[in-house]
């Protein structure tokens, strides 16, 4: 579905990527992990055509999209939840979702604000506050949420849970595993190994910009050198 190939990207004159791939397949949860500045935001960044790939090429359902503008990127089915839990402040929780809406590249997408409010009962209970208002969890929340209003294909998060607290990381873990048990394919930033260990597919590793090392879940959770190395931990 998604094939990064080769790809090497900079800001300005400083090389961010090197030389670097990755896969989604359909359906696929995979997680792309790392220490801080190593380059996974940049990956998405390069992904949504936000920070254009210099060298190498990105793909997706077979078609170039390394050249595209984000706009485009996004209408063909790829959504993204940035880092940072971006909303619009100013407009309530219905409204930010009405203001993403888009029926997906097929035209026929499930996603709804009836099917929002089943899967994130808290925005509903929330729907007339304004963006502000809300709590870093629910904002989190209604950022997943816009993403899905476009019903893509295959959903970005960087960075899922940076920062919550425990019991709404929990939340929103839950809701990650509900969306992949419904077959939405995931590329997911984020340092919670455990979670990513069972939800996720497949893992990368990104060190300097290129990827070290790639398994299963399995293999990540029983390579102590592995995580020492490259995740600190």
């Amino acid at each position: 579905m998604l094939e990064v190939d080769a790809i090497d990207s900079f800001y300005g004159q400083s090389q961010v990527l090197f030389n670097m791939s990755l896969t989604v397949k359909e359906g696929e949860v995979v997680t792309l992990m790392g220490r801080n500045g190593m380059g996974k935001t940049t990956t998405i960044r390069s992904i949504m055509g936000l920070t254009p790939a210099r060298k190498g090429s990105i793909k997706f359902r077979n078609t170039d999209i390394t050249a595209h503008s984000p706009y485009r990127i996004a209408r063909m089915g790829i959504g993204l939840v940035p880092e940072g839990r971006i909303i619009s402040p100013n407009l309530n929780v219905e409204e930010n979702l009405v203001a993403t809406a888009h029926a997906g590249p097929s035209g026929n997408g499930r996603w709804t604000l009836e099917a929002i409010w089943t899967l994130f009962p808290k925005l509903q209970e929330r729907k007339h506050s304004m963006g502000s208002q809300l709590s870093g969890g629910e904002q989190q929340m209604l950022a997943i949420a816009r993403a899905l209003m476009t019903n893509p294909d295959i959903l970005l998060l960087d960075e899922a849970t940076e920062g919550l607290a425990p019991l709404i990381r929990q939340e929103i873990w839950q809701c990650l595993f509900s969306l992949k048990k419904e077959g939405q394919a995931i590329l997911v930033i984020d340092k919670n190994i455990r979670a990513l260990a069972d939800i996720a597919d497949r893992h990368y590793i990104i060190e300097k910009g290129s990827i070290v090392w790639e398994g299963s879940s399995q293999a990540l959770l029983e390579s102590e050198e592995v995580k020492h190395k490259y995740l600190g931990v």
